[in-house]
């Protein structure tokens, strides 16, 4: 079950990006800046400082994103900062990719591996999930070093784990 917060800014944040006419880029923009908030402590705790002052956490969020993505996409991370929402910004962008895809008719697969897949690599697991599935699948990949090797790949509330350490795990409870 999704928070409502986060639910509520994402309604919003698309139907921005609607009218503005680069939702799927602002989608992108915002998975991608969340993926950096989950991997960089600094950053996100810079963000979410209360002792900073709420202008200057927003400039900082704006400099970051200046020149790298549109305008919607700094101006809602700079509301986000100064809303104290920061934080929520990955759930917020995941709901956004979920209502998106299914907009169109789609499914999103979030595939997890410890380096970045090939276009070629991405196009097969799509063909793969989509017949899987049967509904058409978009195939977010995530870089996620703790993956070590093999692939994570979480459709909504199903995951298929194909990791190396799942493996060696399954192994090692089986003998």
């Amino acid at each position: 079950m999704s928070d409502p917060r986060a639910s509520a800014y994402a309604d919003a944040a698309l139907a921005i990006a609607n009218a503005e006419g680069d939702a799927g880029e602002v989608t992108d923009e915002l998975v991608r800046f969340g993926q950096i908030l989950l991997g960089n402590d600094e950053l996100r705790r810079t963000l979410s400082d209360p002792h900073l002052p709420v202008d200057k956490r927003a400039q900082i969020a704006e400099d970051v994103l200046q020149g790298r993505a549109t305008a919607t996409t700094v101006s809602f991370v700079s509301l986000l900062v100064s809303s104290g929402r920061i934080g929520d910004l990955p759930a917020i962008a995941e709901e956004m990719t979920q209502r998106a895809a299914s907009a169109a008719g789609e499914t999103v697969a979030e595939v997890r591996s410890a380096v970045p897949l090939s276009d070629e690599q991405v196009a097969e697991l799509a063909r793969a999930l989509s017949a899987r599935t049967n509904r058409t699948v978009t195939v977010r990949n995530v870089v996620d070093e703790s993956v070590i090797g093999g692939v994570v790949t979480r459709i909504g509330d199903s995951v298929l784990d194909g990791s190396v350490r799942t493996r060696l795990n399954q192994l090692r409870e089986a003998f």
